[in-house]
């Protein structure tokens, strides 16, 4: 199934928002994908060992009382991501990565990076965003969905999802759409 799949040495692992106010259920309430941060781990660390360009992603939040906030402790990475090991580090206050600072797409550009692997929080919001637009910026990317995890939602309308039918229509958005290769850890793992 991954016989396509071409991992360079310049493939990009992008890791999103893997913070730790994601871990307050009273305030995100109930997710999914419990192996997340272990597949995130995993994919970390063969980046890292690899020698490939591996970018965080930090979202500092805008908002009042938000656990994201750079004011709350939540915004500080989970602990097992290494942050120090990244060749790039990015702050963003919205949704995608390519809106923050330092300005990713100039610095996968410069490092001639043609494939990225996109991971982390909120499946749904903040990876699928990033993932959308990358595909639109002409990157091959790559979408490890056990790699990430989301968070029941309800509509202001009152229309209600689970985080799996969340993530459901994440995986079908970017495959049906040509954003994203929509895979799983060991694949990408098994392409490296």
């Amino acid at each position: 199934m991954t016989s396509d799949i071409q991992l360079d040495d310049k493939a990009a692992l992008i890791m999103i928002d893997v913070q730790q106010g994601f871990d307050r259920s009273d305030r995100w309430g109930r997710r999914d994908n419990p192996e997340a941060e272990a597949n995130l781990g995993r994919l970390q660390d063969a980046w890292i060992s690899s020698g490939r360009p591996f970018v965080v992603v930090q979202h500092d939040s805008l908002d009042e009382g938000s656990t994201l906030s750079p004011a709350d402790p939540g915004n500080q990475f989970k602990d097992f991501v290494r942050a120090s090991d990244a060749q790039l580090h990015v702050r963003k206050n919205v949704n995608s990565a390519f809106y923050g600072t330092p300005n990713l797409d100039e610095w996968l550009r410069a490092a001639n990076v043609n494939l990225v692997v996109i991971c982390g929080i909120m499946t749904n919001i903040c990876c699928e965003t990033t993932a959308r637009m990358a595909g639109n910026l002409g990157y091959q990317v790559l979408f490890p969905v056990d790699a990430t995890h989301t968070f029941d939602m309800s509509a202001s309308n009152g229309v209600s999802m689970t985080a799996e039918q969340l993530s459901a229509a994440t995986v079908v958005s970017l495959d049906a759409g040509g954003f994203a290769k929509v895979l799983t850890t060991d694949e990408v793992l098994a392409s490296l």
